[in-house]
């Protein structure tokens, strides 16, 4: 909750007396005695190690492939075009399918734990705070989210809505996730970071899927689908998806239980060998819970009148995306993309109905042996309507945005190992004007597995419609309490924040045994966020969004594999993040400033996969998190153990067990900003899953 200190005309932290009574303590323990035992579940005793010499009968799939072939997967999110992720000049990390059902996640931001370099926090069983490289918040705003290139960030506030991307994890053919920004290619709000859900295409679902789940946790996931040809050779998949998920810890009776459906479908075929077509798309409807505080009433002496409310979100939107990719000749092609995006969400604070329209062509072309140039012009158009209420409301509240873009790309072979890749985008918004984010970056591919690369690059985050339009009613802290209305406000200069970044990274492949892949980065901001006190009169206060902060973040990240056998390897990934803001002299925001705390310092995970014997598999996997302070709050560091057996009893059907976060009870990981909502716990959790095709 974002609220001011009259005291010192500072926008100051709230701490939620809600929240204030039930401050979060740290449960993680910290004896040898359960770290030995972890350890010894993901390093297995010497006869599971002979047994995993037994052939795998489970999947041909990737913990079966040499470290070799995993790091010359295809990847797509660094240069828009297929490249090998071991000679990618960025920081890539690549979920797989395989992934996914080995570490029995069931949705995606649990499957984004293990990526270093993202930062990762439930607030409830249905909000989630995740960034990369720092400013995390529910409402973090310089990480672009992507599903199979359709964006699925909100405008309002530059973010993403979590509970509403109800991806069957089945279809998802992998996750990139990109580390450090990405505007040159995707634009504004790719600042820090971009993750790109990509789904199998049709022809890799074929036949039927049935997949379930039950657990304390999950209250119920049912998943089916078909997929099938047609007279044309076109491949097509539809299916539809239910999942429902149970409240969090709160001992004052929570309501942030959760469920969602969703259909869809997608279909794929090729004309002849120089074109190809996509058509696909998706309906979801659902209900997310929360209980929130609002603040009410007119001016009168402390304390502001604070009403609690239990709310049903309503959750609804549907998508519709067509691309065809055409071959020109053998060194020319080009993709043409557009896709609809329709959403509505009605929350007891926040409330959007929007549609978006967006059109993206590109043109790839390779000239003299050299230059691999991609090219490429969008456009953008959204429409909103926002349903004001006395907390919340938008001015005016219907706007249209328009947003034309266009970039160019060379990656140019300086010789047989050395490519250097220039470009930069250039984007047209209706807030700031014109943008441009160029980059410049070098990969040398060196004998025995090496790779090394660098980068410099400038991004920019463009201002989001409630930062121009908003006025917000805050919740007052109640030792500052003025008595009077606190208000957010939008500011039409609000200008885009600016971030230059260097990075530097080292892959090695150590004998298709070992590999590790570094990552170095200094990030200089400005123009960061502010809310400052500029009208303080007897009925009211407000703040209007500004940019008076600046700030530098730096880190190391680590990411590590280990083929101990065939049929087990051991993961680890490591993260250290630095940050410091500094305001301006003019501005006395010392919650702003206070981000530089909502991310930890370091954060550690240690996962293991391994076949025991025929039909039997079991993971494992270790994770650290370092403490955090949100809105002057403190949230310990904890440690959790995740794990996972899987048995095959017929080649078509599996079945596994999956208990996660069971080192405690229950565990804090975040909690609200600017809108008061109950904060939930992390509860330990255990569930029973299948899988039949058929």
């Amino acid at each position: 909750m974002h609220n001011i200190d009259l005291m010192s005309d500072l926008a100051d932290n709230d701490d939620e007396r809600s929240t204030a009574s039930a401050t979060p303590t740290c449960r993680c323990q910290s004896l040898p005695a359960w770290l030995f035992t972890a350890l010894l579940l993901i390093f297995p005793i010497p006869r599971a190690l002979q047994a995993a010499d037994t052939p795998d009968v489970m999947l041909a799939n990737l913990t079966d492939m040499s470290l070799e072939a995993l790091m010359d997967v295809e990847v797509t999110s660094v240069s828009r075009q297929p490249e090998k992720q071991s000679a990618a000049a960025a920081a890539i990390f690549v979920i797989s399918n395989d992934d996914l059902r080995r570490w029995g996640v069931t949705t995606i931001p649990d499957a984004l734990r293990r990526v270093p370099g993202l930062q990762v926090a439930r607030i409830d069983a249905n909000k989630w705070a995740i960034t990369s490289r720092g400013f995390n918040s529910r409402f973090a705003n310089k990480l672009l989210v992507m599903i199979d290139g359709r964006t699925v960030y909100t405008p309002l506030f530059a973010g993403v809505y979590w509970d509403m991307q109800g991806v069957m994890l089945e279809d998802v053919d992998r996750i990139e996730i990109v580390r450090g920004p990405g505007g040159t290619l995707w634009g504004a709000n790719a600042v820090n970071g971009v993750i790109n859900i990509i789904t199998k295409p049709a022809s890799e679902t074929q036949g039927n899927l049935v997949a379930g789940a039950i657990g304390n946790q999950v209250n119920g996931i049912g998943a089916a689908r078909h997929g099938g040809t047609l007279e044309n050779t076109a491949s097509y998949r539809v299916y539809a998806k239910y999942s429902d998920y149970d409240n969090g810890y709160n001992p004052d009776s929570p309501r942030d239980d959760w469920h969602i459906a969703q259909t869809g479908f997608r279909t794929d075929w090729e004309r002849d060998n120089q074109n190809t077509f996509t058509l696909q798309g998706d309906y979801y409807n659902g209900e997310s819970g929360e209980r929130t505080s609002i603040a009410t009433g007119p001016a009168g002496p402390p304390p502001t009148a604070i009403v609690t409310r239990d709310n049903d979100t309503d959750l609804e939107g549907s998508n519709l995306l067509f691309r065809w990719s055409h071959v020109l000749d053998e060194d020319s092609d080009f993709v043409l993309q557009t896709y609809f995006d329709y959403v509505n969400r009605d929350e007891l604070v926040l409330n959007e109905d929007r549609a978006t329209l967006d059109f993206d062509f590109q043109h790839h072309i390779w000239l003299q042996n050299r230059h691999d140039i991609l090219w490429g012009i969008g456009y953008r158009y959204t429409d909103d309507e926002s349903r004001n209420n006395p907390t919340f409301s938008l001015d005016p509240d219907n706007r249209d945005v328009n947003l034309f873009s266009a970039f160019i790309q060379d990656a140019i072979d300086l010789s047989e190992v050395v490519q250097l890749t220039i470009g930069s985008k250039f984007e047209h918004n209706d807030f700031t004007g014109f943008e441009y984010q160029p980059s410049a970056r070098i990969a040398w591919s060196m004998d025995n597995g090496q790779t090394l690369w660098g980068a410099v690059s400038r991004a920019v985050r463009t201002p989001s419609r409630g930062e121009h339009d908003v006025t917000l009613r805050l919740l007052p802290d109640p030792a500052m309490d003025p008595g009077i209305p606190i208000y957010a406000t939008g500011n039409d200069d609000f200008d885009a924040e600016v971030m230059l970044a260097y990075e530097l990274g080292y892959r090695l492949n150590f004998h298709n045994n070992w590999s590790v892949d570094l990552a170095g980065f200094y990030n200089r901001y400005d123009d960061l966020r502010t809310l400052d006190v500029t009208s303080a009169g007897p009925t009211e206060i407000l703040l209007p969004f500004d940019n008076r902060m600046d700030g530098d973040t730096w880190g190391i990240e680590v990411a590590t594999q280990w083929q101990v056998l065939p049929g087990w390897r051991v993961n680890g990934s490591y993260t250290y993040l630095n940050m410091s803001l500094d305001l301006d002299p003019s501005s006395s925001d010392t919650q702003s400033q206070s981000a530089e705390d909502a991310s930890p310092n370091h954060q550690a995970s240690l996962w293991s996969t391994y076949t025991i014997s025929e039909g039997w598999e079991f993971g494992t996997t270790l994770r650290y998190v370092g403490d955090i302070s949100v809105s002057g709050a403190d949230i310990d560091d904890y440690t959790e153990l995740d794990l996972r057996l899987g048995w095959k009893p017929r080649p078509h059907v599996e079945l596994s067990l999956v208990g996660q976060n069971l080192l405690d009870r229950h565990h804090p990981e975040f909690l609200p900003d600017f809108i008061a909502t109950q904060p939930t716990e992390v509860k330990r959790s255990l569930s029973l899953r299948g899988i039949w095709k058929f």
